[in-house]
Parts: C-alpha cells; sequence; structure tokens
C-alpha cells in the first residue's frame, strides 16, 4: 500500500442500533460527540438508525411502513387500474 494514502486514526468505536439496542465495535475513523463504556473499556459511540440486525432484508421480516396514509393514498388512486384487467 501506499503511505500516507489511508487515514491513521483507526480505532475501535462502538455503532448502536437504536431500532433494537443492538450494538457491536468495529474500526472505524468517524468523528464521535458520545462514549460508552464496555467490559470497562470506554469507546465513541455512533447511534444508528438500522443495521443488519433489524433490517428487513437481512433479517428476512418485511415491514410495511405507513407515514401519513400514503399508502392508502396510493392504493386509492392506482389500486384499481389491477381490477379494471
Amino acid at each position: 500500500m501506499k503511505k500516507g494514502l489511508h487515514p491513521e486514526n483507526y480505532r475501535p468505536v462502538v455503532f448502536k442500533d437504536m431500532s433494537n439496542d443492538d450494538v457491536f465495535i468495529t474500526r472505524s475513523t468517524i468523528n464521535a460527540k458520545e462514549t460508552i463504556e464496555i467490559d470497562g473499556v470506554t469507546y465513541p459511540l455512533i447511534k444508528v438508525e438500522i443495521s443488519n440486525t433489524s433490517h428487513p432484508f437481512y433479517t428476512g421480516k418485511s415491514k410495511l411502513v405507513d407515514t401519513a396514509g400514503r399508502v392508502d393514498k396510493f392504493m386509492s388512486r392506482y389500486g384499481k387500474r389491477e381490477l379494471k384487467k
């Protein structure tokens, strides 16, 4: 590898999935404002909304999220086209 190409500040960082409170430690250069203590060691903490433990593709559980009735609005507008065929 070429020297000076990659950042030098790789360190262990904790990523926390906020939807199911799953945590995992990996190396990263991301800046963190919060810290967390795991097994007596303090790590930088990054909160994420979704990870492989909560994403429907990896879990096999699909979840339909209806925001402000968008699905109902779509079905009322375009759902009748399927019935006409």
